[in-house]
């Protein structure tokens, strides 16, 4: 794909996703049409136009760099907006009219306890069958707080190699605890105070961790979701790939904030399990040997198909209100 159709693709891939959004569902899911009834065409437009400008800019590999935490922070802050404003009275921003607390655990602990609401993790797995582990570099709510606090510090260091292992017993504990909560029939309020320490533990290791180590604490030793999301992010083609010209100069190691690309990765040029597409590699090298890997496409056209999709899942995210 030439670079000149990045920004036409996703502006029309953009609209392909968001028209049945307004067409279908029986409650408006786009925010302007909550409020007045049409107004979802014109959001649509101006999404489809966004996403255009924002995938003609991500094309240029260091530019992106600079905008994908931007980006992921501003739909970070509109989630959490709607959820505040909602909370405070303005109940169009909530669709149901429940409480659903931003903690991302829950999109594998709430179907288990409740039996149903089954949304957000047929939304994870398809979103994670599109862009792989992409998920948790460019559209978790919570992720781009990690990030926030992982730029404290310039370069990351190194994560100890027992914390990689600790996500594993954290989904099995967060699985179990939701199976007994519903055997028990455990009540509502009592399950809404567990997840809301589990979500308080998990802001704790981002401003005690990842602040301190300069890298993605939360996402890839703490989170369940990370977890999972690497494990679907298997059954999907997109992959980081490293080629056999690598002068192993670590410059793409001093960017990576996901563990992905320690010294002996690169050395045996085998991105890690960590790794979550989000594409800082790729301005760091200078020898251009590490890239996006798609069946049948080249480094640069296949960067040129995720950036269309990411940027197009973006703007559908930012334009839907919170559910």
């Amino acid at each position: 794909m030439s670079p000149r159709l990045i920004g036409p693709a996703a502006s029309v891939l953009t609209v392909l996703l968001l028209v049945p959004v307004q067409v279908f569902p029986k409650l408006p899911l786009l925010l302007a049409e909550r409020f007045y009834t049409g107004a979802g065409w014109a959001q649509i437009m101006a999404m489809s136009i966004y996403a255009g400008l924002l995938a003609g800019r991500m094309a240029d590999p260091m530019t992106a760099r600079r905008l994908r935490p931007r980006i992921w922070l501003l739909f970070s802050l509109v989630f959490f907006l709607q959820l505040f404003l909602g909370l405070a009275g303005i109940e169009r921003l909530l669709m149901t009219g429940k409480l659903h607390l931003p903690v991302p655990a829950l999109i594998v602990a709430g179907p288990i306890y409740r039996g149903s609401d089954f949304f957000m993790p047929i939304l994870f797995t398809i979103t994670a069958l599109l862009v792989g582990t992409a998920w948790c570099s460019h559209l978790c709510y919570i992720g781009a707080w990690d990030d926030f606090c992982s730029r404290g510090r310039k370069e990351p260091a190194q994560l100890p190699g027992r914390w990689s292992r600790v996500r594993h017993g954290i989904l099995f504990l967060v699985v179990a605890v939701a199976i007994l909560l519903r055997h028990f029939a455990v009540g509502r309020q009592t399950a809404l105070m567990l997840a809301a320490v589990f979500g308080l533990a998990g802001v704790g290791v981002m401003l005690a961790a990842s602040r301190r180590l300069g890298l993605m604490a939360h996402c890839t030793a703490f989170c369940p979701v990370g977890l999972v999301g690497n494990w679907l992010g298997r059954l999907s083609p997109w992959r980081m790939r490293i080629d056999a010209g690598c002068t192993a100069c670590m410059q793409c190691r001093r960017v990576c904030r996901y563990s992905a690309l320690e010294r002996d990765n690169i050395l045996k040029r085998q991105v890690g399990w960590s790794c979550t597409l989000c594409g800082d590699c790729v301005s760091a090298c200078h020898s251009g040997q590490i890239g996006y890997s798609l069946p049948l496409l080249g480094k640069d056209r296949a960067r040129a198909v995720f950036i269309v999709l990411i940027t197009s899942l973006h703007a559908v995210f930012l334009a839907v209100a919170r559910i």
